[in-house]
């Protein structure tokens, strides 16, 4: 039984957000912070990459989950470490704070974000990371950010409901604010994304997926020839 609500969310099965906008789930039916740790903390690597200084933005921050996987991570770590995020449609503090309720290890550290979301802070510190999550329109905010990532995660809904986050100005986008030999991962193996990613510069690799999904993406941007 789903119950919807006013903000573009319906909930299934208890704490699931699914998104009416796009008619997709924020995170894996089986386990979301399993597939966030399988998909994209694994997908790049990080768990022997991750450094003082180390930098990882993401496409489609949703929940936070994948970033509360990421702090329990790099609290493993010596700090700091940067994380930036794109969101177009930012769910508010409840919504998050009742989606994080099913993943007790990261919902313990969850409070100081949702302390400051409950502000409309979207730049905070959380253990070792320092946060900043650019709320609009990929197309427009990306462009227009100055940073560079070492690690991707690119997270927006399937490809298929959302593909406006899937093209392939958005992977050179992507490309463009990547270090050298610097990574993505993605939960999704759709054919025309990992073209566009290879036309971006990245070398990619299909690898099995979480759970029910057969395979994932990742890959590492190669210098130019």
């Amino acid at each position: 039984m789903a119950e919807q609500d006013q903000s573009g969310l319906e909930w299934r099965a208890g704490d699931l957000p699914v998104s009416t906008r796009f008619g997709d789930p924020y995170f894996s039916l089986d386990n979301g912070l399993a597939e966030a740790r399988h998909v994209f903390l694994a997908g790049n690597d990080l768990p022997a990459r991750l450094c003082p200084g180390f930098a990882v933005a993401e496409l489609g921050f949703g929940t936070g989950l994948n970033m509360l996987a990421l702090a329990l991570e790099a609290d493993r770590h010596a700090g700091p470490i940067r994380f930036t995020s794109f969101e177009a449609y930012p769910m508010s503090a409840p919504e998050i704070a009742r989606a994080l309720a099913a993943f007790p290890e990261a919902n313990a550290i969850a409070q100081p974000f949702l302390a400051a979301w409950t502000k409309g802070i979207r730049k905070f510190s959380l253990g070792a990371l320092t946060v900043e999550v650019v709320i609009g329109d990929a197309r427009e905010t990306l462009p227009q950010w100055q940073g560079m990532a070492d690690a991707w995660f690119l997270d927006g809904f399937s490809p298929a409901r959302n593909p406006e986050l899937w093209s392939p100005e958005l992977m050179a986008e992507v490309a463009r604010h990547t270090a050298p030999q610097g990574s993505f991962a993605t939960y999704t193996a759709a054919g025309h994304v990992r073209r566009g990613l290879n036309a971006a510069g990245f070398t990619v690799t299909r690898l099995p997926g979480h759970g029910h999904k057969r395979h994932m993406t990742a890959g590492r941007l190669e210098p130019p020839a």
